[in-house]
């Protein structure tokens, strides 16, 4: 009896070996596909709307591959800015799908991504490569299409801007209040160093908030006490109407007139308030910006209020460079666009997107910062 049940088993495991070894020697074994074939597009400028980021931009149609099997192919959208793909960007992908759209962001950011530049109609150069499995393999590529693209720019960042009687502008929201230098990395990091005044001495002089819009007073940014219990301190807690609260925050404040650096740290909610040694600053008499990015030499306005601190309310830049050059023939610039910290013969200031912009720029640090008053 023992015997005759060992022997099904035996049967059974051949059975299943044969089964495995049949289902194996039937495994698929996929091919070079045939060329796809991408379709020209229906219009040959694109304009992308900033305002509408959601809304389709451009639908891109090809010829599926044939890999000679039933297997999902991958397809991945690539952009250029030369015809040689020579630094190609994925703009999007899809999976068993012979057509996709993207949208005017996802076009804007691969057109950013590919180097064209903002604001100015350039070509660009798109191919479809086709592929099956995890690892891209059997790779196919499309011909080439091109049409013209517009990218907007989106200027991101936040501008901020002194007021109160402890600076030039007094307590008026909309007198060439000075702007605070962005950190050019820590975009919620801004710092100002230049004069402060105490005034007439007493406990509501010496005083200033911070304002994100001239000719506003809200947003505004101060301490985190309410006025009148607003001792000044050196550091502490930032509050800000609307940002924190209903009523008007506090207020910074110097306890004598000089130098100093003042810190404000948005994501933190922290400031800072230092005394400043500008005894061995150059006192230079002139101040101009000159580059590719404007059409000539423009000389800065040197503040009546502190004389190291220079600006021009409305220039024209185009796409470029620029240095800040001295009465001394010196030349002042940094590597970041829009803000950074310029020294003396360092390389140009980058110039990404043309505009009227309002220029900042002390001597004391070399911080600097370019706004632009229409994007």
């Amino acid at each position: 009896m023992k015997l005759i049940k060992v022997l099904p088993l035996s049967l059974l495991l051949v059975f299943f070996v044969t089964t495995s070894c049949e289902k194996e020697d039937s495994e698929f074994v996929a091919s070079n596909s045939t060329p796809i074939a991408l379709e020209d597009l229906t219009i040959s400028d694109v304009v992308i709307d900033g305002s509408n980021p959601n809304n389709p931009a451009v639908t891109f149609n090809w010829t599926n591959a044939d890999f000679s099997e039933a297997v999902v192919e991958n397809y991945s959208v690539e952009f250029s800015s030369d015809q040689a793909f020579t630094s190609p960007v994925e703009g999007t992908s899809t999976a068993g799908t012979s057509s996709v759209t993207m949208t005017m962001s996802q076009l804007n950011s691969t057109a950013d991504n590919a180097g064209l530049a903002p604001l100015v109609s350039s070509p660009v150069y798109v191919r479809v490569i086709g592929s099956i499995g995890d690892q891209s393999q059997l790779p196919v590529v499309s011909n080439t299409i091109s049409f013209n693209v517009t990218p907007f720019f989106n200027y991101s960042f936040k501008d901020f801007y002194l007021v109160g009687n402890g600076t030039s502008a007094d307590w008026n929201n909309n007198n060439n209040n000075p702007a605070l230098f962005r950190d050019p990395v820590d975009s919620d990091f801004y710092t100002f160093t230049g004069y402060f005044t105490k005034g007439g001495g007493g406990f509501n002089d010496g005083r200033f908030k911070v304002l994100e819009s001239r000719g506003q007073w809200q947003p505004q940014w101060g301490v985190s006490a309410d006025e009148g219990s607003d001792n000044i301190e050196n550091s502490g807690s930032i509050a800000g109407n609307p940002a924190t609260q209903d009523s008007d925050p506090g207020r910074f404040g110097v306890d004598a007139d000089g130098f100093y650096t003042f810190t404000i740290d948005f994501d933190a909610m922290t400031y800072t308030m230092n005394p400043f040694d500008a005894s061995g600053a150059a006192d230079f008499t002139s101040m101009t910006i000159q580059g590719s990015a404007l059409s000539a030499s423009t000389s800065m306005q040197q503040s009546s209020f502190d004389s190291h601190l220079w600006y021009i309310s409305s220039i024209t830049l185009v796409p470029g460079e620029l240095q800040f050059m001295t009465n001394t023939g010196s030349t002042w610039a940094g590597t970041t666009e829009f803000s950074g910290q310029a020294t003396e013969g360092s390389d140009s200031i980058p110039v990404i997107v043309g505009d009227d912009y309002e220029v900042w720029f002390s001597d004391l640090t070399g911080d600097y910062i370019m706004i632009p008053l229409t994007l």
